[in-house]
């Protein structure tokens, strides 16, 4: 009776797993649950593939959203899509089912075919990346446990990085006795002036050894060009630690592009997948510069996943990324990108008919995805932009965030999905141009 139990549920809770993400989807089949089937990927020009609003509205269709409010607040994880979700709930019972058993028998090897799936959209070597909860997890074990560092060295950080990244760069002045730089970026920004002023910074600062640089800023949705800067630093001898949490399945790239030795990234954002699944990049003869993390036992020194201690991971989290992969996949990467971008820019290029909107983000398709945020004239404080939320979210419907920390003042957050639709963002602008005429 026992082979018959471990066989069985074994069996169930891993064979999704046997699949590659690259095939999930090859029919055209969904998973196994409420949806039967999910439109033909679209070929051809990914910028026109971006205004075809018949499959677009398809894909939306394809996820469960509240009719309570229109939800362009997407930054902080991505809604799971119907076939997704219920791969998520089958992942949960069969979980509940097998126990321990899978768990100490099965799960480990799993994972292991769950980071090659990463690795090969990825771009990298299995090796070469290690599962954690999220981006946040990610940037801690880097930062903190990079050993390179020394007394009178400098770590770099600008304002518009993540928030808990900047406050763990802060605590290496107790822990190392490292100086710590904070660089205001440009606004408005151009491509050269970022890059201008990452340069001036390395002048003004030669101690500098490390650099964090985030891909786009969960702040205002600028995207830096990670890969000229990076390559300047490299040139320097400094080394770059990217903050790719809100770029990973949001822009169409793979992970050497970014010219990175170091890399935290998100899978519950734009990848898709359930809340509190990440993973971390050390490229490969770089793992000994970052120290094993808070652990008690001898670590295999050459194993990246000694660079990650989380202890029991929300298991069916982790089995459901084949799931969203294939998701994503199917989609397409180059797709994906631009009809994200096209929907910022749907109701970016409208709004600055506006009068009194200032819009953060600039219009060099180089320097922006979907994220995008705005301002109304003279408003910087958090007190007026929680406010301008409030009255989207209570009198037209729309939920929005504000974001603080950027030098120039606080700002209201625009962040649509693949779900989003354009008469979604029509309610937007018809709020907005309500709002400045108050």
């Amino acid at each position: 009776m026992y082979n018959s139990i471990s066989r069985r549920t074994m069996l169930k809770a891993s064979i999704g797993l046997a699949v590659s993400a690259s095939s999930l989807l090859a029919s055209g089949k969904a998973f196994a649950g409420e949806v039967s089937s999910i439109p033909k990927a679209l070929t051809g020009v990914a910028a026109s593939n971006a205004k075809n609003e018949k499959y677009w509205h398809q894909i939306a269709n394809l996820y469960k959203i509240s009719p309570d409010f229109i939800n362009l607040e997407n930054g902080f994880y991505g809604v799971l899509p119907k076939p997704v979700l219920t791969e998520y709930q089958r992942n949960i019972t069969q979980l509940n089912e097998s126990s321990s058993l899978y768990l100490r028998q099965n799960y480990a090897s799993d994972v292991d075919k769950i980071r090659a799936q990463i690795a090969a959209i990825a771009g990298v070597l299995p090796e070469e990346i290690a599962l954690t909860r999220g981006g946040t997890e990610s940037l801690q074990n880097l930062i903190s446990n990079y050993n390179r560092l020394k007394p009178g060295d400098t770590v770099l950080y600008s304002d518009l990085d993540y928030d808990a990244a900047q406050t763990n760069i802060d605590y290496l002045k107790e822990l190392r006795g490292v100086n710590v730089a904070k660089i205001i970026l440009p606004e408005p920004a151009s491509y050269q002036s970022i890059i201008d002023t990452y340069n001036q910074a390395f002048a003004s600062y030669p101690q500098t050894k490390l650099l964090l640089l985030t891909h786009i800023s969960h702040k205002t949705g600028l995207v830096i060009p990670v890969a000229e800067i990076a390559q300047i630093a490299k040139q320097k001898g400094i080394d770059v630690l990217v903050d790719a949490a809100h770029s990973f399945g949001h822009l169409d790239y793979k992970i050497p592009e970014l010219n990175a030795d170091f890399g935290a990234f998100t899978l519950h954002k734009w990848i898709g997948a359930p809340l509190g699944v990440g993973f971390i990049y050390i490229r490969k003869g770089r793992l000994a510069d970052i120290h094993p993390h808070l652990t008690s036992e001898k670590p295999e020194i050459d194993d990246i996943h000694s660079r990650v201690h989380t202890g029991t991971s929300n298991t069916a989290n982790i089995l459901t990324i084949p799931a969203a992969l294939a998701f994503h996949q199917h989609i397409g990467a180059a797709n994906k990108a631009a009809r994200l971008r096209y929907l910022r820019e749907y109701w970016v290029s409208r709004a600055k008919d506006i009068e009194g909107i200032q819009i953060l983000t600039p219009d060099d398709s180089r320097l922006y995805g979907t994220i995008t945020s705005f301002r109304l004239a003279g408003k910087t404080s958090k007190a007026e932009n929680q406010e301008i939320t409030k009255i989207l979210r209570e009198q037209f419907g729309i939920f929005t965030v504000a974001r603080g920390g950027l030098n120039s003042g606080d700002c209201v957050r625009v962040t649509p999905a693949l779900y989003t639709k354009t008469q979604d963002l029509d309610r937007l602008l018809a709020a907005l141009k309500h709002i400045t005429r108050a």
